[in-house]
């Protein structure tokens, strides 16, 4: 028996939302991209690729320590919203208060075994200050979801592709001539202060101080234990790109670190373009659920996996295919890593329908996927050290060592995007996959232009050819793949410029809904 058929405006409605704040992180993405790369340089060019790969390590804890603390609210909380009597405002303070105490925890373990953010070089300056940065994280993420259940991407993009970015650069490019060795914890600090108070702002003005509310212990500890399943996924999610950089730093130094590090960065920028459709499509997804409407569900999981699939693919062609350029500009040291490289962008790409996916599944089925996710994240560091071992038996160059982590990542992202697509697929009873052919010939165009491309000079290479590759791969997949549902993706409104604007004091700072 077919499900009963949604209200006529409500797959339209969904579908402008979810276009609309992909929209907005797109442009957000940019932003980062933009904010990115200066960093990249400014720390290999200025630090070292020894002091990066110190700094990479570090940072992998204390954001590892953050997802923890956060106990899953941060996709979580939409859920908690779209299911409570309670005032919002109360319901998000709830969050924040878990938050706290999940930080706090998590600082006193860093504060007394600082061994773990360094394990293979000595402490001193301000590296046990570092965990600090915990609480800051945290709530920013809770802060920014809410906001997210009101439809409010904007402020999501302005703490995370505006203030966080351009803080980290520039704070590192002064303390540059000023403190070397403390330059990038204190510019990472002052990075987490600023993207604190971007999200806080508009958080304030959205659900304000919670009236006639106070902490409930056992509310507190329902709504944490709930999240567990969600908890996990997060981590092993965040966790799955970051257990190459953990085995690398237990194998290898903290040069080779360093350059893996810039690779992964680089890397991990189309995978951005996936996160820009989370903050829109985990409340969507919540609402439709609440409906009934798998139907729906599947309809928005189909559309957001071919925007993800199909920008992930254009960005990383066009990162891949001049690659030695790309690490080439951060410093000559790091074009080692393109290897590395290729294999990060492919794996973001195939990682694109687990990810969507797992945007249903948290919501349908937690603990399935929180599993799935597990077995995912095992396979991949037993992988890791397994092609590490096997390479160095078989005596290859160190760098090509180095990409066994990159290869483990591609091969049990694969994994994962397979189970979790069929996973969900047979609870909505619904195809749910974003793959469709014209992505082929989309990429074989930019393979041809790519090839043109790396004939030129370096610069050239790099100024002309990442565009031309670009717009080869857009225009084939905009005359052989894009329908109309698609193109809503790019009907750019003022209302969405007006979101990547600061709120206007005047106008109280209203969210959108």
């Amino acid at each position: 028996m077919s499900e009963p058929e949604p209200q006529a405006n409500a797959p339209t409605a969904d579908l402008a939302a979810l276009a609309r704040g992909g929209r907005i992180n797109f442009m957000g993405f940019v932003l980062r991209l933009a904010a990115r790369l200066p960093f990249l340089f400014i720390a290999g060019r200025m630090y070292g690729a020894a002091a990066l790969g110190r700094f990479a390590y570090a940072i992998l804890i204390v954001e590892f320590a953050a997802q923890l603390a956060t106990l899953g609210l941060k996709r979580g909380l939409a859920q908690q919203l779209a299911h409570t009597d309670k005032p919002h405002p109360c319901v998000a303070w709830d969050a924040l208060v878990v938050a706290l105490l999940g930080s706090l925890l998590m600082i006193g373990i860093l504060v007394v075994f600082p061994e773990a953010m360094y394990p293979n070089s000595p402490i001193a300056g301000l590296d046990r200050l570092l965990p600090i940065t915990i609480i800051a994280l945290a709530w920013s993420d809770i802060m920014l979801a809410a906001l997210a259940y009101r439809h409010d991407v904007g402020a999501t993009v302005r703490a995370r592709a505006i203030v966080e970015p351009w803080t980290i650069s520039i704070a590192a490019l002064v303390l540059a001539f000023l403190d070397k060795r403390d330059g990038l914890i204190i510019a990472y600090v002052m990075s987490m202060i600023g993207a604190l108070l971007a999200s806080a702002v508009p958080f304030l003005k959205s659900y304000g101080l919670p009236h006639d509310w106070r902490p409930e212990p056992g509310t507190l500890w329902r709504m944490a234990r709930k999240n567990i399943p969600v908890a996990a996924a997060d981590a092993v999610e965040w966790g799955s790109r970051r257990v190459d950089i953990a085995v690398l730093g237990l194998f290898f130094s903290p040069a080779i670190v360093g350059v893996y590090y810039v690779a992964q960065q680089v890397a991990s920028l189309p995978s951005k373009l996936k996160t820009s459709f989370d903050p829109i499509l985990g409340p969507v997804i919540a609402q439709n659920l609440q409906a009934g409407n798998k139907q729906a569900v599947a309809r928005q999981v189909r559309q957001v996996g071919f925007w993800v699939i199909a920008a992930q693919t254009g960005v990383a062609l066009a990162l891949g295919i001049p690659g030695e350029g790309v690490m080439g500009l951060v410093g000559p040291n790091f074009v080692s890593g393109t290897a590395a490289l290729g294999f990060l962008l492919t794996a973001e790409v195939v990682a694109a329908m687990a990810a969507v996916s797992e945007a249903a599944l948290i919501y349908i089925a937690s603990h399935r996927n929180m599993w799935i996710s597990l077995s995912m994240i095992v396979l991949e560091a037993a992988l890791a050290v397994a092609l590490i071992l096997i390479m160095r038996k078989l005596e290859f160059a160190v760098m090509w060592q180095a990409t066994g982590p990159a290869i483990a990542l591609l091969l049990s992202l694969a994994y994962a995007a397979i189970a979790k697509s069929r996973l969900l697929c047979r609870l909505l009873d619904a195809p749910v996959s974003g793959w469709r052919w014209p992505l082929v010939w989309a990429a074989g165009a930019a393979v041809v232009v790519g090839q043109v491309a790396i004939l030129m000079p370096e610069w050239a290479e790099l100024v002309f050819g990442i565009p031309v590759i670009l717009v080869a791969f857009g225009a084939v997949l905009w005359t052989k793949g894009f329908g109309p549902e698609d193109r809503e993706l790019f009907r750019m409104s003022k209302r969405d410029i007006a979101e990547l604007s600061l709120p206007d004091p005047s106008t109280g700072g209203d969210v959108p809904r």
